[in-house]
């Protein structure tokens, strides 16, 4: 969470520093990006669960958040907020369980108000035969994974990694309403082809 974080934080630097005219074209108000900084805000799926029912929403333990629940959470937090331990039921099979809570795994979503997720990480599963376990309770077939589990077989290490998500960030970073404004050839409903 850490790399993620100091990511973040160095992406909002340089958009601040060398992109102020840009943003100033696009009339967004840099006040929120100026008073991002590490470290950001970090609590477990259960307790954001819980949080949020508190706050009225009907989300209940095991199902992943919606929209709408990551809007409701990042409105408590006066910074990005880190969301980890999700249920295993609702992530990829290739995330490490989480050994304090095995109904849990390893990851986490980095949420930020108004967008949303920006990124999401975990830990992998390093382990051959409990990788084969969760494609087999996930009914994948091995054999379009073969060549993933190769990797374990002929050799790993424990490792993690994550995913930004570009045209969010960018909708984010520059203050659009909406990350289909940042889409460089968009497939919507009514247009399928660029």
């Amino acid at each position: 969470m850490r790399l993620q974080e100091d990511l973040v934080c160095y992406l909002v630097e340089r958009v601040l520093e060398r992109s102020a005219k840009e943003l100033e074209v696009l009339e967004r108000d840099t006040a929120d990006l100026e008073a991002i900084a590490a470290p950001f805000a970090r609590i477990s799926y259960t307790d954001a669960v819980t949080l949020l029912q508190e706050k009225g929403s009907e989300i209940e333990w095991g199902r992943d958040l919606g929209a709408p629940d990551e809007m409701l959470l990042t409105e408590q937090f006066d910074r990005p907020v880190f969301v980890h331990d999700y249920p295993k039921a609702v992530k990829a099979f290739y995330m490490k369980e989480n050994p304090d809570d095995p109904r849990t795994v390893r990851c986490n979503d980095l949420l930020v108000r108004e967008y949303g997720e920006l990124i999401g990480g975990s830990q992998r599963e390093d382990d051959l035969d409990r990788l084969l376990v969760r494609i087999r309770e996930e009914k994948l077939p091995e054999d379009v994974y073969s060549w993933y589990l190769d990797l374990r077989r002929y050799g790993t290490f424990v490792h993690s990694g994550f995913g930004l998500g570009l045209e969010r960030t960018v909708a984010w970073l520059t203050g659009r309403p909406h990350v289909r404004e940042m889409i460089p050839y968009p497939r919507l409903m009514n247009r399928l082809a660029p």
